[in-house]
């Protein structure tokens, strides 16, 4: 399934964590793809406030995963930017995560696209010139 949304503000983002957060009925790996300030964390941030999560969403570039506590049970925010390689995260314990009905939500997945289950969201969010959001989700 394959679905794009276009963000021209934060109201606009409420809609694409809606449809998000009924995709959470069924999948628990979320990967974020975009350019740096093209809006990942602000997804988080919003599909987080829907789930009622107290919590404080920053970005996890330096503690490389952040658990929030959702409606929907706890969240795991991770940031694999810093990561240099698939033994790193190895070794971080990056597997548990994944594999134990987590919800997980990938900043820069790409370094362990190979530790992935066969079933997961992509989420691409593109910064468009005229400073709006593209956003496009696939379900594999």
């Amino acid at each position: 399934m394959e679905k794009q949304f276009l963000s021209r503000s934060l109201s606009d983002l409420k809609q694409v964590a809606e449809f998000i957060v009924q995709l959470m009925d069924e999948d628990t790996i979320f990967l974020l793809e975009g350019n740096l300030g093209a809006g990942k964390t602000t997804l988080v941030q919003t599909v987080c406030e829907l789930l009622h999560s107290t919590d404080v969403v920053v970005s996890p570039t330096f503690s490389l995963i952040n658990p929030y506590q959702t409606d929907k049970g706890t969240l795991y925010h991770m940031d694999m930017y810093r990561i240099k390689s698939r033994e790193e995260a190895i070794d971080f314990g990056i597997e548990e995560y994944l594999w134990e009905d987590n919800f997980c939500f990938i900043e820069w997945p790409q370094i362990i696209a190979d530790l992935l289950p066969e079933r997961f969201v992509q989420i691409r969010i593109s910064l468009q010139a005229d400073e709006t959001r593209l956003i496009h989700i696939h379900t594999n």
